[in-house]
């Protein structure tokens, strides 16, 4: 999407966001998309942060605030995972509940095995999305793969 904002920009154009840390993840991010924007001819403005881009204080305030806003982003990161990993230890579910019965799965699972059927067949043939399929034998084929995180 960004990508596609960047390419339809002209000279005099403005990239108007609400706020810098809504509009790239990090730093690094930031200060290349701003050079992209720059390249463009066009100018970036925040509605929330008065910077302006132009001067080297502007510049400045803007890399500052990026850091921030990364900082704050790795300290909530922290924080959720260090949550869902208490809730684990509780014995608590996090996320979605399975779209599938354990039942339905190790029917899956069987049939997936005889070599017959592909996971998208299988999908067809259960009336669900082949993600859902692809879990449900990863949780027996590979345990603890980063899909079913």
């Amino acid at each position: 999407m960004l990508g596609l904002l960047v390419s339809m920009l002209r000279p005099g154009d403005i990239v108007k966001v609400y706020k810098i840390d809504r509009f790239a993840r990090s730093l690094l991010d930031l200060l290349a998309i701003l050079e992209r924007i720059e390249k463009a001819g066009a100018t970036f403005q925040s509605l929330t942060e008065p910077i302006d881009t132009p001067t080297s204080a502007g510049r400045m305030m803007m890399h500052m605030l990026g850091a921030f806003a990364e900082f704050e982003r790795g300290i909530i990161r922290e924080r959720s995972i260090a949550g869902q990993r208490a809730a684990r230890e509780r014995g608590k579910h996090c996320g979605r509940p399975r779209g599938l019965d354990a039942a339905i799965e190790s029917a899956m699972v069987k049939l997936y095995e005889s070599g017959w059927y592909t996971l998208d067949s299988l999908a067809l043939a259960f009336d669900c999305h082949p993600s859902s399929v692809k879990r449900a034998i990863y949780r027996v084929k590979k345990p603890g793969h980063s899909s079913l995180a």
